[in-house]
């Protein structure tokens, strides 16, 4: 992420939430290129025929973020945090229309070596990686909002020890777990190759 004062992100978001006149085109102006970049880190590891573009999903996820009235965003890292919770719902949703639409449901795959790091499990279907995250999320939130940080939004370890505020060890710790608790479930339903 681009570093950007917190402070200035943070009261634009409050400002917004009220109503004040040009907080969200000011808010949007310094934030658009965090989000598309976060946006196109993700976009790269899809399919070359992927019908929603990182500009889109930008968008739509902008639109959704900014319609928050209910929220307190707490800071700018509490904001990237949603935003790339709510990445993963638009991809997630984007990935089971496209299904629907398909006879047979073909389903969207996504190469979970190169985006998550478990080699032994090429690709997955989408919908098979969402309803393991949702399992997780259940056991433990944060190893859940870690693989949502950095899968979907595209963090690095840094930047995921900042929106979530734990150290950089920690984040490194939680997403070895993680990876491996994703490669058991995601390999238990899977036929063994004898």
């Amino acid at each position: 992420m681009t570093p950007q004062p917190g402070g200035e992100v943070t009261q634009l978001l409050s400002d917004a939430r009220q109503g004040a006149p040009g907080a969200h085109d000011q808010l949007f102006s310094i934030v658009y290129t965090e989000l598309r970049r976060t946006a196109a880190n993700y976009m790269r590891r899809e399919r070359g025929d992927h019908t929603l573009q990182a500009t889109a999903l930008v968008h739509e996820a902008y639109m959704q973020l900014v319609d928050q009235t209910r929220v307190n965003w707490q800071s700018r890292a509490h904001f990237f945090g949603v935003a790339a919770q709510l990445m993963r719902r638009i991809l997630v949703d984007h990935a089971r229309n496209q299904g629907a639409q398909k006879r047979g449901g073909n389903a969207q795959v996504l190469s979970i070596e190169d985006n998550i790091g478990i080699a032994s499990i090429p690709e997955v279907a989408f919908d098979e990686l969402d309803e393991a995250l949702n399992r997780l999320q259940a056991l433990d939130p944060d190893q859940a909002k870690l693989v949502e940080l950095r899968f979907f939004g595209g963090l690095t370890v840094e930047e995921a020890a900042e929106v979530m505020g734990i150290s950089t060890a920690t984040v490194e710790r939680e997403w070895r777990m993680a990876r491996a608790w994703l490669h058991h479930q995601l390999t238990a339903t899977r036929p063994k190759n004898t």
